[in-house]
């Protein structure tokens, strides 16, 4: 399994609408409430042969409410 977090700018107003459809759809392991560009930050899990783009492309970025996402792949864990 690979890790990878997701930075999330919502639609103005829609941070916690979008948080809880993140949750309702069981597919991020941890959701955080951010200060500053970004309203939201995700911790995602895919097997290693899934490709992260297309998950982000097609399992994130369609959730209503999303204005822009930044997507911050990992190597390592320490």
């Amino acid at each position: 399994m690979k890790a990878f977090f997701v930075q999330i700018k919502c639609d103005l107003g829609k941070a916690y609408e979008v948080a809880g459809a993140l949750a309702d759809a069981e597919i991020a392991s941890e959701i955080y409430s951010t200060a500053g560009n970004y309203d939201l930050l995700a911790k995602f899990y895919v097997e290693d042969e899934e490709d992260i783009g297309h998950f982000v492309n097609e399992k994130v970025q369609i959730l209503p409410g999303i204005k822009d996402t930044f997507t911050v792949v990992t190597f390592r864990a320490f």
